[in-house]
């Protein structure tokens, strides 16, 4: 069989996958939309992770039958062009939920327990630091979860069996049965939902109408001393109108996993902020989830190669008209 462009690393499960089905798989001399574009003609699989894929590199991708997603998010990906070009994209909606998930909860302690500021007091030899009165604990606080996805309605399971979380979840698509079966309730208005909650987190697609969702005017309807945790897409917030939240007091702290560019610029208003907690991208990277993912990923660009159909397709449309 050809060859499959890896345009980001991926487990090596995955690639032994590959290569058992006769697939010769290289790796992108770098993960940039130039370099791609240069690198996958010959090739008829590709795999990428939140790298994406452009219009101009499927342009130069002659050859390309399938497009490996790695992960649920495909907003760096042209889909629109993908389809128009009968080029299915494969993705992998439950490879990363549980790490995801547990990742959203870390960050939330982190916040509560302000991790980040008493280990930074240790080691600045401040043990007057545990008298500073401003930790908090989740048990029995209001968790809101905007978007409730597999990994938004994992997260509220957590939340709510480890600290009794009362969960809340806003999604216009999701029906209040699917939230009521699980202990936990739906809420119709996002405003009013924002007043009451102690902890938001987000784990929504970014569409142009989720693009900046949490902007100043949405942030200041948060319920004062309450918490933001996003380990969806950076561009969910609005970066500045969340620096004024955290620097006016109004909001006792924030995690962030994800950006609106990767990697966050040294300079970027986050560095500099207190009570903000960083990570960089990591909520999926557990060596559980990166296998898993992986190996999702590459049985179904096989699959796609040997003609079979496979479980999740981004663009299903395609798949009559799709090239061979």
């Amino acid at each position: 069989m050809p060859d499959c462009l890896l345009i980001q690393p991926i487990h090596q499960s995955g690639i032994d996958l590959l290569e058992q089905a006769g697939l010769t798989v290289q790796r992108a001399s770098a993960a940039t939309m130039d370099v791609v574009t240069a690198e996958i003609e010959p090739c008829a699989a590709a795999i990428t992770r939140n790298a994406g894929l452009n219009r101009a590199a499927m342009e130069a991708a002659q050859n390309l039958k399938v497009l490996g997603n790695h992960g649920i998010g495909v907003d760096p990906v042209d889909v629109g062009y993908a389809t128009e070009i009968g080029l299915p994209i494969i993705f992998t909606p439950y490879g990363n939920v549980q790490s995801v998930a547990e990742h959203t909860v870390t960050q939330m302690l982190a916040v509560a327990k302000r991790v980040r500021e008493a280990d930074r007091a240790v080691r600045e030899g401040n043990y007057d630091y545990r008298y500073a009165r401003d930790f908090r604990e989740l048990f029995g606080k209001t968790l809101a979860i905007i978007g409730f996805g597999r990994t938004g309605r994992r997260t509220g399971e957590i939340a709510k069996a480890a600290f009794n979380m009362r969960v809340l979840a806003y999604d216009p698509y999701v029906d209040s049965a699917a939230v009521e079966v699980l202990g936990m309730k739906k809420a119709e208005d996002l405003d009013e939902l924002l007043g009451q909650a102690d902890v938001v987190s987000l784990h929504l697609q970014l569409t142009p109408e989720t693009r900046a969702l949490m902007n100043a005017e949405r942030l200041g309807k948060m319920k004062a001393g309450a918490m933001l945790v996003n380990t969806a897409r950076g561009a969910l917030v609005d970066a500045e109108a969340l620096v004024d939240a955290l620097e006016s007091g109004h909001l006792s702290g924030a995690a962030m996993d994800v950006f609106e560019k990767e990697p966050l610029p040294t300079d970027h208003p986050y560095a500099k902020t207190e009570r903000l907690v960083l990570s960089p991208h990591i909520a999926g990277a557990t060596e559980e989830c990166l296998e898993r993912t992986a190996m999702q990923t590459a049985a179904q660009v096989v699959e796609v190669l040997q003609g079979k159909r496979p479980d999740h397709l981004v663009n299903p449309e395609v798949w009559d008209r799709r090239r061979t």
